[in-house]
């Protein structure tokens, strides 16, 4: 499928009008768990000052971290490979063996590079607004890993749904200066229009749109500039047997495209928490500094009155001067409703589920329900992502090595060879499933 400049970009617009309707609600949900990120600019970082209450970005840092221990352990083997189906009972020796190094070198790859920091940014837009977009590439040949990662913050991806209910269009809009242009697109040429702008200002940042698109037989990537009237051309374009941009949601609803994520489930809880912590820090400045009144004698300033202590301010005779005014109630209360709504948000998050253990000691039936329950809650989670993001993370990697010849040629497609998952939530989902053999 050949692409075209000017029905790409039309493209990209209808997909951003299509996005456009999620934008407040992410907004609301980086205000609240996650300040500083702004979906639609830069970021504004004094967004943090109208949150009162921390228990939500607490939560997610927790559940972030939570998702990359139980799901891509940093420096442990969270996969493997082993012979499939129609592998001969008597060649599974032979093969078995190939495999298992193929998989060390794959892991290696992986804990050489920057996975681990990118990947967990990833997990914390997926927990806050729902939706992460984890760019694949391939580093340069001399460098210790053959694998590049880059978080793709949510304001710069555009998505698409494939018939197959996959994000496998993926659009990025990103505004690099022209040396990181030039750097990233070196045989690229830009118009005269933009030669003029980076020759007046050379900071000057031009905006480009990046596409990846499926075609039937791979993935057709795509680079040009936002701006037709700037030059109507690609700057770029490539195939990829395997699409860079690894796109992974917490859950879908029937007829949407981008996902949801807990935050956006305990969002009313965290607004009316961060708005009682804001009525008791309010009520407590009024409880220390209080109310008063004076009467106007015609001695008494009130614009020159310090309450501080050893103060003495001047009244008249047989006035009352300064009397301080009784508040109409008490906001007792306000702690009980606090309580409440920090553990619901706490219990939506899951941090009260998968936050560390505080008895000293557990017995073996304790360790077994507990690794029941947390199968349990993860569960439709874990499948989407095992799918979303565990596997075309394998296979793009493998791609990548079988490319430049460091491992064998193979698909794990369940027939040859089958992909096993050996993260600790894996494991916990094989125990359940050998526990009522055990019994």
């Amino acid at each position: 499928m050949a692409l075209e400049p000017a029905a790409l970009r039309r493209r990209f617009e209808a997909a951003k009008a299509r996005r456009s309707v999620w934008e407040s609600l992410w907004q609301d949900c980086y205000d609240h768990a996650l300040p500083g990120r702004a979906p639609g600019s830069s970021g504004d970082l004094r967004r943090g000052e109208r949150l009162y209450d921390g228990t939500a970005p607490d939560a997610v840092d927790q559940l972030a971290a939570s998702l990359l221990a139980e799901l891509t352990p940093p420096w442990s083997r969270w996969f493997g490979f082993t012979p499939g189906r129609d592998v001969p009972d008597d060649a599974r020796g032979q093969v078995a063996p190939q495999l298992d190094r193929a998989a060390a070198s794959l892991q290696t790859h992986f804990d050489r590079s920057n996975f681990a920091v990118e990947v967990h940014q990833c997990y914390l837009d997926l927990v806050t607004a729902g939706t992460a977009s984890l760019l694949f590439e391939e580093a340069a040949l001399g460098d210790t890993s053959a694998f590049r990662f880059t978080a793709v913050p949510l304001e710069e991806t555009v998505l698409e749904e494939g018939p197959d209910g996959r994000l496998d269009t993926t659009f990025r809009r990103s505004e690099p200066t022209a040396a990181q242009l030039a750097a990233r697109f070196p045989a690229a040429v830009l118009p005269d229009t933009i030669k003029r702008k980076v020759e007046q200002e050379p900071d000057t940042r031009i905006a480009l749109i990046e596409a990846v698109v499926p075609d039937g037989f791979g993935y057709a990537y795509a680079a040009m500039l936002e701006s037709g009237d700037d030059g109507d051309a690609f700057l770029a374009e490539g195939k990829f047997s395997r699409s860079p941009f690894i796109n992974f949601r917490w859950l879908k609803a029937p007829g949407e495209s981008y996902g949801r994520s807990p935050v956006m489930k305990a969002l009313p809880d965290i607004k009316t928490a961060n708005k009682v912590v804001e009525l008791v820090l309010k009520n407590a400045s009024i409880a220390v500094t209080g109310i008063w009144q004076a009467e106007d004698d015609g001695v008494l300033n009130p614009a020159n009155v310090r309450l501080v202590p050893g103060a003495i301010i001047a009244k008249a005779p047989g006035s009352a001067g300064l009397t301080p005014l009784q508040a109409p109630g008490r906001f007792d209360l306000s702690q009980l409703v606090l309580d409440d709504l920090r553990s619901r948000i706490r219990h939506a998050l899951l941090a009260d589920r998968l936050s560390q253990i505080d008895t000293p000691r557990m017995t073996a039936t304790e360790v077994l329900e507990r690794g029941a329950e947390m199968s349990r809650l993860l569960g439709a989670t874990f499948g989407r992502l095992q799918g979303e993001l565990l596997t075309p993370l394998i296979r793009r990697g493998l791609a990548i090595l079988q490319r430049r010849g460091e491992i064998p040629s193979f698909a794990p497609d369940g027939r040859d060879v089958a992909l096993q998952h050996l993260s600790p939530l894996a494991r916990v989902q094989a125990q359940a499933n050998v526990q009522p053999v055990l019994t």
